[in-house]
């Protein structure tokens, strides 16, 4: 197996957790419809996880050491925290997660076709592809609150501490606005 190939299944290991941990942990905050739709991600996320470490496992590719640190390292999201977000804001960065990850697996398929592997190909790019209705559902429900602009700008997470930092940076965003019209008078 090249490097590449390798590497490419090391970091599935780490954007996948990520993409895991994340969409679990705002499922179990955001509410709504929204939370279904990212509680069903972080399930096929965590069925990826286990197909593609059985997977690189059978071909002597280790892919959780290096990724552990990896992880600690790197994101594919913005490393704004989900209590300074709005809905449509924390929703959005969720759909980067998953996008990166469908990017990657393809990515790794066609390393995996260029060796004529294809068995890993094959399971790559089925986890592509579920993916991908993920990331069209929750793009969809982001696109969706265009329609509710109070529910878009809502606390991504609606607990005291997110509500104190939706505040925060609400006051940043207001700011931000004043000084584009300001600069928009001149």
């Amino acid at each position: 197996m090249h490097s590449a190939e390798h590497r490419a299944l090391r970091e599935l290991r780490v954007f996948g957790t990520q993409l895991e941990r994340h969409w679990e942990h705002v499922a179990g905050r955001i509410g709504g419809a929204e939370a279904a739709l990212l509680a069903a991600g972080a399930a096929d996320a965590r069925a990826m996880l286990a197909a593609v470490g059985a997977a690189a496992a059978a071909r002597g590719v280790p892919t959780r050491p290096a990724a552990a640190l990896t992880g600690r390292l790197t994101s594919a999201r913005p490393p704004a925290p989900d209590h300074l977000l709005e809905r449509n804001q924390a929703l959005r960065y969720a759909v980067l997660d998953a996008q990166h990850c469908a990017t990657l697996l393809r990515y790794a398929a066609a390393l995996a076709t260029g060796r004529g592997d294809d068995e890993l190909r094959a399971l790559l790019e089925r986890f592509a592809g579920r993916l991908d209705g993920h990331v069209a559902a929750v793009r969809d429900a982001v696109v969706a609150l265009g329609a509710r602009p109070d529910d878009a700008v809502a606390p991504a997470i609606p607990n005291v501490a997110g509500r104190l930092g939706h505040r925060i940076a609400a006051s940043g965003g207001a700011l931000g606005e004043w000084i584009d019209r300001r600069a928009g008078a001149r």
